[in-house]
């Protein structure tokens, strides 16, 4: 018997995840890619072993051990069906990111289950999910782009709904995935053909700083596993159009957003070597004062850094006063282009030096660093010795 069941628009049917605070605003939770995925191929697996139809299923969550985080949601099912026949059924639930922009809200997650009497759970990847091609990342070379604890997710949530003996052969797959894996880290990271299945919890926190993090540290683990010792982080955009214009290779670049400690400590652990920082003066002044998360929530000192540096530069007290009154470092910049060459060389120089010796610093000096500051239009502000040193060692090598 075959039945199909389709539901227009699952995301009308939203399933309370609860909510959290991001920057005093209230924001609705969603659900992982992990977390449909486990939940479309329980549900797949019952309905092929008891051919019967489902309009919803249970899916247990690993969670975080946190008293407010669910460990288990009931999820509508957005499109199903089964032949009990042949034992085999498939079934899809549609991702829901919550208030989190996330590519990926309103992609039906589906899973192809073919029951067995083997006993073993199987986990593969089909249409639309990844597959890694490159080492360090958390699935080894060759395997479906399905991280350990949804692969793990789906296995024991599957497993509890088969009788003993039951194995079966399940595939995830996500149709239209190809597409908005441009649009993710995944290109970047050597995962080719499609999308990651991906989370920790089962749970999306909107805005997740985690989940950036977490992306960072598998962007950087990729860049040491191909044998690099040194990096290139980048604080933005405008940093990695920068290294563009220069003609720099990008294989070995990383935009950080504001994580520089964070990113110098896995650059530690990751036996990284030498590193470049590039970055606009609206970055660099906050971490030549040693401000090492340069988000303007987390500090924000630029104005009275700059007037700081000008001053042991030796401006006139008028300067000074107009420096700390700025509104944006370029307002900043222009004022001390004004003021005479010596003067901004010896302030921009100032900020470069001071970051390279502050990143070192906060690595223990386990890594040499090298700092590149510009301002707008890409224009080249100082380039401290060892940063020019060390992209003359990249360009030899390329």
């Amino acid at each position: 018997m075959r039945w199909v069941l389709f539901m227009k628009n699952n995301l009308e049917n939203r399933v309370d995840v609860g909510y959290v605070d991001v920057g005093g605003k209230r924001l609705r939770r969603g659900y992982t890619t992990g977390t449909c995925a486990a939940a479309a191929a329980t549900a797949a697996a019952y309905m092929a072993l008891h051919d019967c139809r489902l309009q919803e299923v249970l899916v247990q969550l690993p969670g975080t051990g946190a008293a407010d985080d669910p460990t288990e949601l009931r999820l509508p099912l957005a499109e199903a069906e089964w032949r009990a026949a042949e034992r085999w059924a498939r079934a899809a639930v549609t991702k829901d990111g919550g208030d989190d922009p996330d590519i990926t809200t309103g992609l039906n997650i589906w899973a192809e289950v073919r029951l067995n009497d083997m006993g073993e759970i199987t986990v593969d990847g089909g249409r639309g999910v990844g597959r890694a091609t490159l080492p360090g990342l958390k699935v080894a070379v060759g395997q479906a782009a399905i991280n350990p604890v949804p692969r793990a997710m789906i296995a024991q949530n599957v497993r509890a709904v088969l009788p003993p003996g039951c194995g079966a052969e399940i595939i995830i797959f996500a149709p239209g995935g190809e597409n908005l894996a441009r649009r993710t880290f995944n290109p970047r990271l050597g995962i080719e053909g499609g999308l990651s299945i991906l989370g920790s919890t089962g749970i999306v926190n909107p805005m997740s700083e985690e989940a950036l993090k977490e992306s960072l540290r598998l962007e950087l683990r990729v860049l040491a596993a191909k044998g690099y010792q040194t990096a290139l982080f980048a604080f933005g955009n405008y940093g990695l159009q920068f290294l563009r214009d220069k003609q720099i290779n990008e294989a070995q670049v990383i935009k950080i957003s504001n994580y520089l400690g964070f990113m110098l400590d896995e650059a530690r652990q990751l036996g990284i070597k030498r590193l470049i920082i590039i970055g606009h003066i609206g970055k660099l002044v906050k971490v030549s004062a040693g401000i090492f998360n340069t988000h303007s929530r987390n500090a924000d000192a630029r104005m009275e850094i700059i007037t700081a540096y000008a001053a042991l530069a030796g401006a006139e007290p008028s300067l000074l006063a107009q420096l700390y009154q700025c509104k944006t470092t370029s307002a900043a910049v222009d004022l001390l282009d004004m003021a005479g060459g010596e003067l901004a060389a010896a302030v921009y120089r100032r900020i470069t030096e001071n970051t390279a010796s502050r990143a070192a610093a906060y690595t223990y000096d386990e890594i040499t660093v090298g700092a590149l500051l510009f301002g707008d239009a890409n224009r080249l502000l100082h380039m401290e010795p060892q940063a020019a040193e060390l992209l003359k060692e990249l360009k030899l090598n390329d």
